[in-house]
């Protein structure tokens, strides 16, 4: 052999080994990370018990399925790869306290009820895009029937465990409210999912104004876990007014409200839903339903109204002078579409501001307690009486006081969210922090009037006016009053601009005619609504009118 050929031989050898060495140092580093990416996949908390193991099929694949008391997770069975290349998919992970049903699946014949072949376990959970809550279902597939009971009846079990859902709830439905759609809400999108949840109802139409107040003060509330209003915001308010009354009188208290003893879900059938969507942050029956069977509970806060020492009523928001008189021109037309009657009533009542001089703006003497409490009732759910009064006692109280002339007064407890003001007419509120949001536009053009009004359809900045204020109270007492009265000293029983004249409010909505002053206190977590807190609601109207 010449020099050449074991040159060629040696070199040939050389590059075997050396093609050997990168095979051996990449299985090793496929290894390597192999064992790397085993240890990053989700497992279960040490402090977690796993309660079940076992094998089903989701989809079209085998899955190894683990049950804590918490979370139920699933990874696919893939074979091992010699070379270490595979790389199995990261395992689903579902959270129970989003599943609110579990369901055994059956092969049945068409028209079978009952009976047939055990398929598998069902479970029904929500899932969120943005502010809505969506069913959705996820399929263990497993043709063994003592495998699936016993996965049946475990989750069950866990899923009993979640204290703050009903299992027994009483239902109001106004059939007249916005488009007398309420009976059909509830039946297409609210029923369904209480009966897979398994939440008993007791259901009450109402036939007149007052016809749930009535029913609330004689209902036995030990049955019911929380009761359920389908309607727009004169049921809400009317409803709400009912539980915390109830729980007044209950408790013997007629002077310190008390907590309503049990939660509220609203299902949104009105025309602005102002209270669902700030609780819910969208108007969606389905997912207030959600919220419903899930147990979602949120503290809020709540007014009282008194006027010469004499409840009016609970409420979460008051507009007087331009709200007033706007709803009072809405409720003439009641023969209108709700739509089409609340732009007619805006525009109407904006005609009659001139377009330089104010029109019959409200001459007040306004007072008012600056909040300076932050209050947190996330944990706070019982059935405490609120200590602050209802009445007008004073007290060592310093309120602060304005007097002069005002195109429109708001007192707000909650954000009051819509889809015409998304981030809400009152957005520096939240639902539970003790105070409310007192917001005074003082006189001024119609065109100024009309460009603070617009503002709250758009970015913000409605209140970056020189005739409107803000504050953050806790209390206001406001006094309508005729000019020349200004100097006279301060009485509750001073005659206003007329000795029969009322003015309107729109209390959530509804229209009361009050003659004399009325004092609004602020009561921290008074009640308790299915929902969560919500920064902004989802915009799907807006209005052109001005």
């Amino acid at each position: 052999m010449s020099a050449c050929e074991e040159e060629l031989k040696e070199e040939r050898t050389k590059k075997k080994v050396k093609r050997r060495t990168k095979k051996g140092e990449k299985l090793n580093l496929a290894t390597k990370e192999e064992e790397d990416g085993e240890e990053q996949k989700p497992e279960v908390k040490s402090s977690e018990c796993v309660l079940l193991r076992g094998i089903f099929k989701v989809g079209k694949k085998s899955h190894d399925v683990l049950l804590t008391s918490t979370t139920l997770t699933w990874t696919p069975i893939t074979p091992e790869s010699p070379t270490g290349e595979a790389c199995s998919p990261p395992p689903g992970v579902l959270m129970l306290r989003d599943v609110f049903a579990a369901k055994v699946k059956r092969r049945r014949a068409a028209g079978q009820r009952c009976g047939g072949p055990v398929l598998g376990v069902a479970l029904f959970y929500c899932k969120r895009r943005g502010r809505r809550l969506e069913e959705d279902t996820l399929h263990l597939h497993n043709a063994s029937s003592d495998h699936t009971h016993i996965w049946y009846n475990t989750l069950r079990e866990l899923l009993a465990g979640f204290s703050n859902r009903p299992r027994c709830v009483k239902v109001f439905i106004n059939p007249s409210s916005h488009k007398k759609e309420a009976v059909h809400i509830y039946r297409e999108h609210v029923a369904p999912l209480f009966k897979m949840a398994d939440v008993r109802t007791d259901i009450t139409v109402t036939d007149r104004q007052g016809h749930a107040l009535f029913v609330m003060k004689e209902l036995q509330l030990d049955e019911f876990d929380g009761v359920v209003c389908v309607g727009g915001d004169g049921s809400v308010a009317e409803l709400c007014h009912a539980l915390v009354l109830r729980a007044q009188l209950d408790a013997g208290s007629p002077e310190s409200p008390v907590r309503a003893l049990l939660p509220l879900g609203i299902i949104p059938a009105g025309s602005t839903d102002v209270v669902s969507c700030s609780v819910h942050g969208v108007r969606d029956p389905a997912t207030a339903a959600m919220h419903v069977v899930l147990g979602h509970l949120q503290p809020v806060d709540m007014c009282s109204f008194f006027s010469l020492g004499q409840l009016l009523r609970f409420g979460f928001s008051a507009m007087f002078g331009f709200g007033g008189r706007s709803l009072a021109q809405a409720e003439k037309r009641r023969w209108m579409p709700s739509s089409r009657r609340h732009e007619y009533a805006l525009v109407k009542t904006l005609a009659g501001l001139s377009m330089f001089v104010s029109y019959r703006a409200d001459h007040c003497q306004l007072n008012f307690l600056v909040s300076n409490a932050d209050h947190d009732l996330s944990g706070q759910l019982g059935q405490d009486p609120v200590q602050d009064q209802g009445g007008d006692s004073e007290g060592a109280e310093s309120w602060t006081t304005n007097q002069g002339s005002y195109l429109s007064i708001s007192i707000m407890a909650i954000p009051c969210l819509s889809p015409h003001t998304p981030r809400g007419l009152a957005p520096n509120t939240r639902l539970a922090n003790g105070s409310a949001a007192l917001i005074a536009v003082g006189d001024t053009s119609r065109s100024e009037f009309i460009k603070h009004l617009k503002r709250y359809n758009t970015s913000g900045g409605q209140f970056n006016f020189s005739f409107v204020e803000t504050h953050t109270v806790s209390a206001v007492r406001l006094r309508p009053r005729a000019p020349e009265d200004e100097s006279e000293e301060d009485s509750k029983t001073t005659p206003i601009i007329q000795s029969d004249a009322t003015f309107p409010w729109n209390i959530d909505g509804e229209l009361v005619e009050i003659a004399n002053e009325v004092v609004i206190r602020v009561h921290p977590g008074l009640i308790t609504l299915y929902g969560e807190e919500v920064d902004e609601a989802e915009a799907d109207v807006s209005c052109s009118c001005i």
